[in-house]
Parts: C-alpha cells; sequence; structure tokens
C-alpha cells in the first residue's frame, strides 16, 4: 500500500490510513502526493495504535511513522506509567511533560506526543533501538515547526511533522537524507549519494492537509488503480 497504488494528487509522497468497519475500527487518511520526483530509495514505514494504521512512504529521503493513541494507563496511575519511560527524554522535554496543563491528562498527553516522535524519529533511521534517546531532545512551537538536537547539535537534515487525528490521536512523521540510516538499513538502499539538489527536492516537499476517505472510497480507488 505505498504511494505507487493508492494516490491523492500524483506524486509519490503519502500517508495512509485505513478505515475499516465498526468491528475493526479503523480510518484511511491519505497524504497528498507531489509531481516531479522518480523512486531513487522508495521506502515505506508502517505504523498502528489504537484505532488507526498508518502507512508512510518516501522517494529519496528515508521516512518514519509513528502513531500514538492517548490511552490512560488502567492499572496505575499516569505519574507512575509516564515515570517508567523518564530515562527516554532530556531534561526540558521532561520538565516540559511533569508541568504540562492543569491536570494528569495533559501531562500523559505530552508525554505521548514527544514519545510519538521519538519513535518516528527511531522508526526513521531503521536502529529499531531506543538507547540514547534522551539525547535526542525534540523542540517546538505548540506543536509545530518541530525541530531536533542531538547532545546540543541540531539535526538540520531532519524534518518532523505532527498532526492530532482526532479521537486521542495523534500521528508523527520523520523525513531524513538516507545517510543516516542504521548500517544494516543501508544495504537495502539502492542510493545513498544524492547532490543537494536532489536530496533538497525529497527533503523540502511541502505540507499538505489529511485527506479523509472512507473503507467504500478505498475499495473504489484499489479498483480504479
Amino acid at each position: 500500500m505505498g504511494g505507487e497504488i493508492i494516490r491523492v494528487g500524483s506524486t509519490p509522497l503519502s500517508l495512509l490510513l485505513r478505515s475499516l468497519p465498526t468491528s475493526v475500527p479503523r480510518t484511511l487518511l491519505c497524504y497528498q502526493d507531489y509531481d516531479g520526483l522518480r523512486f531513487p530509495n522508495f521506502n515505506f514505514n508502517v505504523s498502528h495504535h489504537g484505532d488507526y494504521v498508518a502507512i508512510a512512504s518516501e522517494p529519496v529521503c528515508l521516512v518514519g511513522v509513528d502513531i500514538v493513541s492517548y490511552d490512560v494507563p488502567q492499572r496505575e496511575t499516569i505519574t507512575g506509567f509516564i515515570q517508567l519511560f523518564s530515562s527516554y527524554f532530556s531534561c526540558l522535554e521532561w520538565n516540559n511533560i511533569v508541568s504540562a496543563g492543569t491536570s494528569d491528562d495533559d501531562v500523559l498527553i505530552e508525554f505521548y506526543r514527544y514519545w510519538s516522535l521519538k519513535e518516528a524519529y527511531v522508526k526513521a533511521i531503521g536502529s529499531g533501538l531506543t538507547e540514547g534517546l534522551n539525547e535526542v531532545e525534540f523542540s517546538h512551537t505548540s506543536w509545530t515547526n518541530i525541530s531536533a538536537k542531538v547532545n546540543g547539535k541540531v539535526m538540520t537534515q531532519w524534518r518532523f511533522w505532527m498532526f492530532e487525528l482526532g479521537d486521542r490521536h495523534c500521528v508523527s512523521i520523520a523525513r531524513v537524507h538516507p545517510i543516516s540510516a542504521a548500517t544494516n538499513y543501508k544495504r537495502t538502499l539502492k542510493k545513498l549519494d544524492f547532490t543537494e539538489d536532489e536530496y533538497a527536492q525529497g527533503l523540502h516537499l511541502p505540507t499538505v492537509d489529511f485527506v479523509q476517505l472512507g473503507i467504500e472510497q478505498l475499495i473504489s480507488t484499489l479498483q480504479k488503480a
């Protein structure tokens, strides 16, 4: 289900969130495509949590996508739950989490948003490891203009986005130069070296709004494809 199969517009960049009947609650959203790019490193990333499944694909850059549902822990307090993950956050991130809003639910949502970004980062590089995540520090302006630093150095080759999906879910997307891939992941890529223009074309694709499709529309689109 990559961008080569289901399209909204005519480009290879896509994010697809699939909607199923009530018995298996899902929603499909498509991230608009763009013209003019070939597929030297077509790759995709999948995430699922709560009521959503997501697939993100890229033609040049690597991509990571992560969905979180703002689930309230049932067997422990919110404070006890998020404390289990404190070692994965920088001091600044942790302070932002524990001081978020005026209720425990505000704290929980802030925690999930940061966690989603960290997961998208890990999935983009294909490492599968969470060690050292406290050294990757995210900054944002009301969850827009998201950037990250590693040990205080700005990660200039990365781009991050976050979208609220409604019904207490959000999705994060990370995009980066293929050279940042983990060693094993690099072996699967067709191309690692790009000119500045080629890389910039992939990195700076404009962001667009999600388009929601129901399951009937998805089936119709697949049949036409």
